[in-house]
């Protein structure tokens, strides 16, 4: 081979070499910056409606868990007709979408006026809501006694104590707020109202349906999937923390 060819060979060798190490070096670039945005993945999830309803939803369901409200929805209508306890479970789902769907838009002006930074709503919340974690898997009561003798002489339970604090309490309302306040578009917005509508909806089919399907369960039953449930929410609660003190940096 003339030395002219050799030296073409060896140059065109070199040559895709370097277009090899370069496209190595971008691709390692990307997923640095994919791994150091890792935390704040949820900013991505929530910029497409689908996962942002999707992710709304399942963050927010094991938080209001509809499922753990029956036992108790029944024992405070227990004196109700078959249609007062139906529109009081519609009330019921109303008044949580309502007050979900409040906080979310409001709760970022709310914390503004008051002073409070995101990280430190999201450390509170996840606080919060490892609280209500922890009473769920020691099977502690949602509500004390003095709320409890209080519903049982109320004629109307849909907004308190179901509504508030029962199924949108101050975890379900510090996941909502901590949402919103990782939403920076109107797709994320409107995925996160789907998502909250969904789960009011959920609150009045398990309302409505949910008697049977609790007794034929048991206590043992029902016991065991709000435990499941308490999991979940102290994973969520630990995640909150986690990227409320990333935020810091």
């Amino acid at each position: 081979m003339p030395n002219s060819e050799l030296g073409k060979a060896v140059h065109s060798l070199t040559s895709l070499e370097a277009n090899v190490i370069a496209r190595m070096m971008t691709a390692t670039t990307e997923n640095s910056e994919f791994i150091m945005t890792a935390p704040n993945v949820v900013v991505h999830v929530l910029k497409t409606l689908p996962a942002a309803a999707s992710a709304t939803f399942l963050a927010l369901f094991p938080v209001v868990n509809p499922f753990g409200g029956v036992p108790l929805f029944f024992s405070l209508t227990s004196n109700f007709s078959a249609g007062e306890r139906n529109r009081t479970a519609l009330k019921i789902g109303i008044y949580v979408t309502v007050i979900l769907i409040f906080f979310m838009f409001l709760g970022r002006f709310v914390l503004s006026f008051l002073g409070i930074s995101l990280p430190i709503l999201k450390i509170a919340g996840g606080l919060i809501l490892a609280n209500t974690a922890w009473g769920m898997v020691t099977a502690s009561s949602r509500i004390s006694a003095a709320e409890c003798h209080e519903a049982c002489t109320k004629e109307d339970i849909s907004l308190t104590p179901m509504a508030i604090p029962i199924l949108s309490g101050p975890g379900s309302i510090g996941v909502v707020m901590g949402l919103a306040a990782d939403a920076d578009s109107k797709v994320g917005y409107l995925g996160m109202v789907i998502a909250i509508g969904a789960i009011g909806l959920a609150v009045y089919l398990f309302l409505r349906l949910g008697g049977p399907l609790v007794e034929r369960l048991g206590p043992c039953a029902t016991g065991a999937i709000s435990r499941i449930f308490g999991f979940l929410i102290l994973a969520i609660a630990v995640q909150l923390v986690w990227d409320g003190v990333a935020d810091f940096k």
